[in-house]
Order: C-alpha cells, then structure tokens, then sequence
C-alpha cells in the first residue's frame, strides 16, 4: 500500500541579471478537483497487482517502473504490488517448482485484483523453432491463464510479450535469430488473450525500435540496453515499463502551465492549480500545486547511461511524462531556470514560448528521484 506526498522547492525562472519569474513555491497536493480525468486508466484504488514471470520479471526493474510511475500520477490510489518473478521459469515451472506450485504460493495466496504474466524468453530454447516446444508452450500459457480466471473470478489479467533477445547489436546465432522465435510465441500470447479477454502489452517491439534507433545514434552504447542479449537494463526495462502502461491507458500529462506575460494572466492550468500570481518589473512569481509528481527514473548517474539513450531514441517523455511549462509574451533575451534558487537550466525567450518539459531536464528530475 502506497500513498505520495512530496513537496518540491521553489522554483525561478530568471532573465539575465535583470528580471526573473519566479515560481515562489513548487508544491504536489493541487485539490483533487484540479486533476486532470484519469478514470479510464487500468489500475484503480485498491487494487493488488502480482507480476508474475521469469527472471526479467525478478529483476525487479521494469516492475518497479509501473509501481514509481503509478505512485506518482496517482497519489490519492491506494495499490498493492507484489513482485513474483523466478530466474529460470518456463510456462511450466522451472527452480520455483511446477507451475501449480508457483501459482498456488506466488499468486492464488496474496488474492490479487490485477494478475501480469511475462513468460517466454525460456521457453523456446534458445534454439531455432521447435514445434513440440510451441505446443507446450501455448498450452502451457492457455493453463496458467485458465488457472487464475478459475481460482481469481473477476480478476484482470495482462498478458505480456517475451521482451526481445537482442538480435539487434548483436549478430544472430542462428537464421533468422531467436527474436524472430519469440516474435512467433508473442503472436500466440495475443491470440490467448484475445481468447480470454485479457489486455495484451507487446514489450517486444518497443524495445527492438529502441535497439535500432540506438545502434545508429550510438554503436557503442547501444548493447547496454540488453547487456547480455536477455536481461534488459534499467533503459530497456524503462522501455518494457511504458508498454504495459500504454496498454493500460495511462496519461501523460503530469502538468500543464501556461502564463502569458504580457497579458498578466494564466492561459492554462491543467492538473495543477496556479495561485499567488504577481507580475512586477523584474519578476513574475506564482505558487504551483501539482496534483502528480513526474515519472521518477534513473537520470543522471554514470553506471544508467542506458537510461539516458533509452530516453532519447523514444518518446515516452511525451507520452507518459508530460510536465509543461510555457510563458508566452516575454522580452527578447535569455533566461535562467531555478529550482530553489538553484539553476537548473537557461534557455531564450523564444524556447519559453515554445515551452518546456520540466520532467525532461536533468537537474530539476534529480529531485523527484
């Protein structure tokens, strides 16, 4: 169970020497009346999630992505998340004991409301296709998902795709490469959701743009989204944490600000609440209250670098982790972002215009870590 309150300090937006804006106080708790509509996202309050999978899931990395993510835009929901991974397992068990073991012990006895299921990498042997292998494998799957409808009436399963073996930055063992065999088994892991009313959240595709859009913006670093070619890294769980939120409709807006300088006022508010605006010569303060906090995710430390890459070969700082700030209507010139007196950035008067992600700029995101 999990609840959110955090403040941040305040934040300055400075030009030059001369003048700044100032956001006075930068504070989260914005009434729920200010929040943006959510309603449609697929955890609700009170729910209990299990992830259930092998070692990628035992990790505890792209599982705890959609538990940060989820105690950030959601604060006011109170979710449960237990992590029930097992280096090693297959659709039929594997070091943790047979599946009926595994289910009974790591899923059935903590009762969840919402089940996710990450199985595959294993189970095709690292080896070209082998017919008796899928057989066992769709069977197997079709097993564990009749199982927890039967034990857990009522309770939502998502199934996800075998994250990729990296056959990207890496030559294949073998034509056409062990990717295209677990490609294969996720086309069979949709079908079984279609067939039960399961939501589907493909982490495979995802992640192999991500290696080939990494591999040409830098051949060296790339490898580090999946270091071993199937454990991913903090970068590439990142990538696996944002399809599952996808899949389940999670919004991307943190926080939208628009002040127009000129006129004096606020343009736009949404899942904040703006308050104690005041214009003088040579400062515009106002208090911000989010109503979410930004995605927290592991920037700016030298051994996540894959982080770093991952973010910037996709879009999910605009799609997940939107936290805008814009002010229209300034004087030609250059200013300075300040968090708590400290700088956190400086940009024109024209990229102020334009607006700006604060989740996306380093300093300002080591304080939501």
């Amino acid at each position: 169970m999990r609840c959110l309150t955090r403040l941040l300090p305040a934040a300055v937006v400075a030009l030059a020497a001369l003048s700044c804006i100032q956001i006075s106080e930068y504070a989260y708790g914005a009434p729920k009346s200010m929040a943006a509509t959510k309603s449609d996202f697929y955890l609700r309050n009170g729910d209990r999630v299990v992830f259930y999978g092998d070692s990628i899931t035992d990790q505890r990395l792209y599982t705890t992505y959609i538990e940060s993510y989820c105690l950030a835009h959601f604060p006011d929901r109170q979710i449960t998340f237990v992590h029930s991974g097992w280096g090693g397992d297959r659709v039929t068990g594997g070091g943790g004991g047979p599946i009926d073991v595994r289910l009974k012990r790591d899923v059935f006895a903590y009762k969840p409301t919402v089940v996710t299921i990450c199985l595959g990498m294993n189970d095709g042997g690292y080896r070209n296709f082998d017919q008796g292998l899928y057989d066992t494998y769709v069977n197997g799957y079709r097993h564990i998902v009749e199982s927890i409808k039967k034990e857990l009436p009522g309770v939502r399963i998502t199934l996800l795709t075998a994250p990729p073996y990296d056959d990207v930055t890496r030559q294949p063992n073998f034509t056409p490469g062990y990717n295209s065999i677990l490609i294969t088994y996720g086309k069979a892991v949709a079908d079984i959701g279609k067939e039960f009313g399961c939501t589907i959240a493909d982490t495979n595709a995802p992640l192999v743009a991500a290696l080939q859009k990494a591999q040409s913006q830098n051949a060296e670093m790339s490898p580090k989204l999946i270091p071993d070619r199937v454990h991913p890294g903090r970068g590439g769980h990142m990538v696996m944490a944002a399809a599952v939120l996808q899949a389940w409709n999670a919004p991307s807006i943190v926080a939208e600000i628009e002040i127009n300088a000129k006129s004096r006022r606020v343009v736009k508010q949404v899942n904040t609440k703006v308050s104690g605006v005041k214009f003088a010569k040579d400062r515009i303060s106002c208090t911000l209250a989010d109503r979410s906090l930004p995605w927290p995710l592991d920037r700016g430390l030298e051994k996540n670098k894959d982080m770093e890459l991952a973010l910037s070969v996709t879009d999910y700082e605009q799609t997940l982790n939107r936290d805008f700030f814009k002010v229209t209507g300034l004087p030609a010139g250059r200013y300075s972002l300040q968090v708590d007196g400290a700088e956190v950035d400086i940009m024109t008067s024209d990229e102020l215009n334009d607006g700006m992600d604060l989740a996306a700029l380093p300093k300002l995101a080591e304080n939501v870590q």
